[in-house]
């Protein structure tokens, strides 16, 4: 269970100090990665350089709706510091509007910057419809993304089995699947993992690989 967990923590309030505890966290569990917000890219690649733990941040956080040169430079900015995953949120309102070219290329011209580091592509399922879900995972797959990602954490509500189901019919076996919003103990953990979700976000990291009950909500 440990290696599907990308142990986050992007609440705005964040500090040094909870970011450093988060790392440690990570290293002695051993999760795939910690997810913070890009100003603390820095401060984590020095804490986790030496350990098999991935800098993972966010992208046009938390509502996609930033410029597609904005994503590009703070995914710059965020690979220089020493990220090596990359959760970026999609433009929802363009993906309505059924402008799908500038969502296509709003991914691609972040992937062109991460190469060969791994990009998630946040959906926000919570505010489409199955419709849309659809096809935002055709466009993400199709623009070089590695993950599609169901939620931010902090929109209306978080992972859902039937989210999940429409993305995973809607991707090659090239691209996998991120669920996160809301998935705080095992059992939930391992329902996503049987559904074929390959990562879990959570802050309730610690929580769900002990089996114990965690209040927190993304």
């Amino acid at each position: 269970m440990n290696q599907y967990i990308d142990h986050t923590l992007l609440d705005p309030t964040a500090t040094l100090i909870q970011i450093h505890k988060l790392c440690e966290e990570a290293i002695a569990y051993k999760f795939a990665s910690v997810c913070i917000n890009p100003s603390y890219v820095l401060d984590a690649y020095k804490i986790l350089e030496y350990s098999n733990v991935k800098v993972c941040t966010v992208i046009g956080f938390p509502l996609g709706a930033t410029s597609t040169q904005a994503k590009v430079d703070e995914t710059k900015q965020a690979l220089k510091d020493g990220a090596t995953e990359f959760d970026m949120v999609i433009h929802q309102g363009k993906l309505k509007a059924h402008e799908y070219k500038y969502v296509q290329h709003d991914i691609s011209a972040v992937k062109e910057v991460v190469g060969n580091q791994i990009l998630k592509v946040i959906l926000e399922t919570c505010n489409l419809t199955d419709d849309e879900i659809a096809k935002a995972c055709q466009l993400a797959e199709a623009a070089g993304a590695d993950f599609v990602k169901t939620s931010t954490g902090f929109g209306s509500h978080g992972a859902t089995p039937e989210a999940i189901k429409v993305m995973k019919a809607n991707i090659s076996n090239r691209i996998q699947i991120k669920a996160s919003g809301g998935i705080r103990d095992a059992k939930t953990a391992k329902q996503y993992i049987d559904l074929g979700v390959s990562r879990i976000g959570a802050s309730a990291g610690i929580a769900i690989v002990e089996g114990t009950s965690s209040d927190s909500t993304y």
